[in-house]
């Protein structure tokens, strides 16, 4: 393959998956938010988005293991580590209390850059902040992944 490949692959990848997401209303925070206020008015909609999307992963991730490489690299690079961690878990926690205040979880915040709209703008704002002080306080020396 091409050295051009791979990026050209992430970018249409990347304007597919924004597409999808702008198209199912997953830009829209209080569409979001109302999929996650089950105790009240709940929009149910959304259920579908997220089935459809754990569908396709599902057969992804099944068919990578029948792969002996990817197309676009050498060796896949899937996770190893199986530890349930308090890293891990204040992790999801957070992801979790972010998504449930703002509607945006960094994917769709990402695509809704385009709209120029003034929360998504301090929503990446705090995630990049976020990213960088997490990066920083890691442990020196510290792997952010598991070994392969």
């Amino acid at each position: 393959m091409s050295g051009a490949a791979r990026p050209l692959a992430a970018l249409a990848a990347g304007l597919l998956f924004g597409l999808g997401l702008s198209l199912s209303g997953m830009l829209d925070p209080a569409r979001v938010r109302g999929f996650l206020d089950v105790a009240g008015a709940w929009d149910s909609s959304l259920v579908f988005v997220l089935g459809g999307a754990v569908s396709v992963s599902a057969l992804g991730y099944r068919l990578s293991r029948r792969l002996r490489r990817p197309a676009l690299a050498e060796t896949f690079d899937l996770p190893t580590a199986r530890r349930i961690d308090a890293p891990l878990v204040l992790g999801a926690a957070l992801f979790g209390i972010g998504w449930g205040l703002s509607g945006f979880c960094p994917g769709p915040a990402v695509a809704a850059l385009s709209t120029g709209a003034a929360p998504v703008l301090v929503f990446v704002a705090a995630m990049l902040l976020g990213m960088a002080a997490h990066d920083l306080a890691r442990a020196p020396g510290r792997p952010t992944t598991a070994p392969h």
